[in-house]
């Protein structure tokens, strides 16, 4: 009798548990729902910039920086402002400088996209504003080089505008001599070319927006159904890990569509089964980001670049703030993993074909399998076996019996060896099973073959 008390005091424990979490997780969505509808995402794509940036500074042989709305750099390329020490040299305080280019982002704001100013040294730079969903976050800064010839600007600047002692401007001249020069003809044009790039990539990210925007909703109403769904259940939310295996399973397939779909139903039960707390779904996005990569060297990543990109996974996850940043941070990282298998697919598999190739070659007298092989060239059997018989048009198996069987060919019109031994010195331990393997792809028994082959050559003997 005290054990069935027992066991329903632990049955209206467990449902008020139930109730409390179903009641947290309702809380939850809602608070997730008015943040993303009333939260100014003032970020902009990193990423692209840089490469913006690097591409143009490349192009044009001039400096250029990626910077906040206050100066802080995010990235350079070339000499630009961020290492520049010119008005160090010069005695100038580090303040004229950010105040000059907030003047120029200023005016380039106001004159719609572009803006040619000088620096407090008076050498020339331009910038273009990174616009992020209501107001420039962000923006790019070429510059500074000279639009004059250099001895008209140690004559003009440096003589006329700057007392400096002898020292001083022996060592800014010095350090002049590396400023890059553009004809003032070519100036305008360039500040055109950066306002176009610029422009793209607003447009670019704009358009991602658009589509983080679409992913959030998509992931509400996964987690809406999800929460549904917990409502009829009797126990206690678990841990998904079907569908984590069938995520896994999807990257290792390549299928894209397929892993977006698991990674939204991924974390629509994460943040269920972790009752909101953002730490241990933390945890939960660092373990699977681990087994992703895994999962991508597995199936054709380069092994080298996997790692770096897991290692930098790790390092970003502590730093994300939300469930809703961390949920849209692995929609990225998922198609990070995901390009890096499909990258050159080709190339990447006419070289795992060829390295196959050669193992086989090397090891066929041996007791090879497609595991062995696999181990190898560092990839799953199941995807080397897929790609082996997409790249050759036959199966690992019958690759390997046919090189066998062609060296046993080859040893059987030797006449050295017994058939046994021969049988042995292709990788087939049963005698039976090779002349089995033997008659299926030359018609011929091996005793058969030995035969014929003596016919044919005993004329030549004669």
């Amino acid at each position: 009798m005290d054990g069935s008390k027992d066991y329903f005091e632990f049955i209206k424990r467990s449902l008020k548990f139930i109730e409390r979490s179903l009641k947290f997780i309702e809380q939850l969505h809602g608070i997730l729902q008015r943040k993303a509808s009333l939260m100014v995402q003032d970020t902009f794509d990193h990423k692209l910039a840089q490469e913006c940036a690097r591409a143009f500074s490349v192009s044009t042989g001039l400096g250029c920086t990626v910077s906040d709305t206050a100066g802080h750099i995010f990235y350079e390329h070339g000499k630009g402002c961020g290492s520049c020490t010119l008005c160090e040299a010069a005695g100038l305080p580090h303040e004229n400088c950010i105040r000059a280019h907030n003047y120029g982002m200023t005016e380039a704001e106001r004159f719609g996209g572009k803006y040619i100013y000088f620096c407090p040294l008076g050498l020339t730079c331009f910038v273009s504003p990174i616009i992020g969903e209501v107001k420039s976050t962000a923006k790019i800064t070429v510059g500074p080089f000279m639009m004059v010839d250099f001895q008209d600007f140690i004559d003009c600047e440096l003589t006329d505008n700057l007392p400096l002692t002898q020292e001083a401007r022996t060592e800014l001249i010095r350090l002049l001599k590396e400023v890059p020069q553009m004809p003032p003809t070519k100036v305008q044009e360039l500040s055109v070319l950066l306002f176009m790039a610029v422009g793209f990539m607003n447009n670019v990210s704009a358009e991602n927006r658009l589509l983080e925007a679409e992913r959030s909703d998509l992931l509400q109403g996964q987690i809406s159904a999800y929460i549904s769904g917990l409502k009829n259940q009797d126990a206690p939310p678990r841990y998904p890990f079907e569908k984590e295996r069938a995520l896994l399973l999807s990257i290792s397939h390549g299928d894209r569509e397929s892993s977006r779909k698991q990674l939204k139903e991924l974390l629509a039960a994460l943040l269920a089964s972790g009752g909101g707390r953002l730490d241990w779904m933390k945890s939960r996005a660092s373990e699977l980001i681990v087994m992703i990569s895994r999962t991508a060297a597995e199936n054709g990543a380069d092994e080298e670049e996997t790692m770096l990109f897991n290692h930098i996974c790790q390092k970003t996850i502590p730093s994300l703030g939300s469930f809703s940043a961390l949920s849209n941070w692995l929609y990225h990282t998922v198609d990070r993993f995901m390009d890096s298998i499909q990258s050159y697919p080709d190339a990447k598999h006419a070289n795992i074909i060829h390295k196959c190739i050669q193992h086989i070659g090397t090891n066929y007298a041996e007791h090879l399998t497609l595991e062995d092989t696999a181990r190898a060239v560092s990839l799953s059997p199941d995807y080397l076996s897929r790609i082996f018989k997409e790249e050759t048009g036959t199966t690992f198996n019958r690759y390997l019996n046919n090189v066998r069987i062609t060296k046993a060919k080859e040893l059987i019109r030797r006449g050295e060896y017994r058939l046994t031994d021969i049988s042995q010195m292709v990788g087939y331990d049963d005698q039976s099973y090779f002349t089995k393997v033997f008659r299926r792809i030359t018609g011929l028994s091996p005793g058969e073959y030995g035969k014929k082959t003596r016919r044919i050559q005993a004329p030549e003997k004669a």
